[in-house]
């Protein structure tokens, strides 16, 4: 630790985890999460909460073993071997592309409503033009969202949601019938139209829930006692998230039971609360989504720029393009061509159907194969290789690793067949150039820097800069 002072608690921790993730996480899934699962996405969601749970332990014992930047490519890299830990970063590398895309996918759907009054009905070609190139301006000028905005942000959702669920009890009450009307087994199970195959198809989608959580590993070398309180914060955040949305779509559930009657998939919690709350409090969630979702995207593109720049300066990627940097630090040529990929995307699979489906699938085809890799790390890291004098525990150190191996490659493996090819083409890819690069895996290969993309903030600006990660 070189002397450095661990500042932050286990509550400093877990709050950075829930800033991450955001309160309001599930709310942009909601339509396209009840079509997948015939209406099921209370019960997909905490589905996927404990595949998350337990890999939330590996990520928090790898996090005391190695703890540094990198996260999943550093475990598996190190835990592992270290080619299999490039493909995972490679896979990683991927998320940080499609993250500007998701947003503008979903900003372009949503302002798209029929209840959306507020904005002019642009094609969607249109809206994803202008929202890449909005984000790729901002970048280019250097405009940072500010920690204040996003901590003022992250108190509107809190607002704007809580004021929802009193509204939602008041509605359910008022037209059920009493207090009785609150509680049911529906939203969990309809034997009219639960499916396995569709829970497990639509799991998958619903895991895009949790992403983020493993960004709380980051601060090991920060935190106090961190073999305890970061296992601990991950696996507590998980289970708030999965627990917190899956009351959010459980009432929800209860206030539209009709899910397949959504007129836009992408606002469709919006419909939702304005059932309960009237058009003021479909304008109010549809605000704070548009807001969270575009500050998503610009952090998210400067990011993936700066991965893109890190790659190039490093010789992964052609130094002359992808190494270029202006006299200010702007990666200009990285920025123009992350909006293009962004704006190019957004169009392609929205021809291909619903493109926020598709974008977050895709998201979740390297997210789980790092969440897999970490299980596998940390199985073969206890089990096979602990440190002197560590005592094994078959439960802990082999079972429960393996068992979250197979819970998150079960849900890999039920991803559409789209996000399988364009997931399976980008490692292809990325195999291939590990093979050159190495002489045939005789070699280690380039280490990949995530830190500049990362982001991650230290003991003394934790607070500040935590919202800046992911809205």
């Amino acid at each position: 630790m070189n002397g450095k002072q661990r500042a932050l608690s286990l509550w400093d921790l877990i709050f950075y985890g829930i800033v991450l993730i955001q309160p309001i996480a599930p709310v942009p899934l909601y339509g396209v999460a009840q079509q997948l699962s015939n209406g099921h996405f209370a019960t997909i969601i905490l589905i996927a909460m404990f595949a998350m749970m337990i890999t939330a332990v590996s990520y928090g014992r790898m996090a005391a073993l190695y703890p540094s930047a990198g996260s999943a490519y550093t475990y598996v890299g190190r835990g592992l071997n270290v080619h299999l830990g490039f493909l995972v970063g490679w896979a990683m590398f991927m998320d940080y592309l499609l993250q500007p895309l998701i947003n503008t996918v979903w900003i372009s759907g949503a302002l798209r409503a029929p209840n959306v009054h507020y904005v002019p009905k642009l094609p969607f070609e249109v809206w994803a033009l202008l929202l890449a190139a909005i984000f790729t301006i901002l970048n280019l000028r250097g405009i940072k969202t500010s920690a204040l905005a996003n901590r003022i942000l992250l108190a509107a959702m809190i607002v704007v949601v809580t004021v929802f669920v009193v509204l939602a009890v008041r509605f359910l009450v008022a037209n059920g019938g009493g207090f009785a009307a609150l509680f049911s087994t529906k939203p969990f199970y309809d034997p009219r139209t639960f499916n396995w195959g569709r829970i497990w198809g639509a799991t998958s989608f619903a895991a895009l829930t949790y992403i983020g959580f493993d960004g709380i590993t980051t601060l090991a070398e920060d935190a106090k006692n961190p073999k305890r309180n970061v296992l601990l914060a991950t696996v507590l955040v998980c289970a708030f998230t999965g627990v917190f949305g899956g009351f959010l779509a459980y009432l929800g559930s209860l206030v539209w039971p009709n899910w397949h009657a959504f007129t836009n998939l992408e606002t469709a919690f919006m419909d939702v609360a304005s059932r309960v709350g009237g058009p003021w409090l479909f304008n109010a969630m549809g605000v704070i989504l548009i807001v969270a979702a575009f500050g998503s995207a610009l952090t998210g593109g400067l990011g993936a720029a700066k991965l893109l720049f890190g790659m190039g300066r490093d010789n992964v990627l052609p130094r002359r393009v992808f190494g270029h940097i202006t006299s200010d630090h702007t990666p200009t040529y990285n920025l123009l061509i992350v909006g293009v990929l962004t704006l190019a995307g957004a169009i392609l699979l929205n021809y291909y159907g619903n493109a926020y489906e598709h974008a977050g699938e895709i998201l979740n085809f390297g997210a789980f194969l790092a969440f897999m890799g970490v299980n596998l790390a940390t199985f073969w890291q206890f089990t096979f290789h602990p440190q002197p004098g560590y005592r094994r525990n078959a439960l802990i150190d082999t079972v429960l690793p393996l068992v979250g191996f197979i819970f998150c490659a079960a849900i890999w493996w039920n991803l559409n067949p789209l996000a399988k090819i364009v997931g399976g083409v980008w490692l292809a890819i990325g195999f291939c150039y590990l093979a050159l690069a190495t002489r045939g895996f005789r070699t280690a290969p380039v280490a990949l820097d995530f830190s500049e993309s990362l982001g991650e903030p230290r003991a003394t600006d934790t607070k500040e800069n935590a919202s800046l990660e992911k809205i």
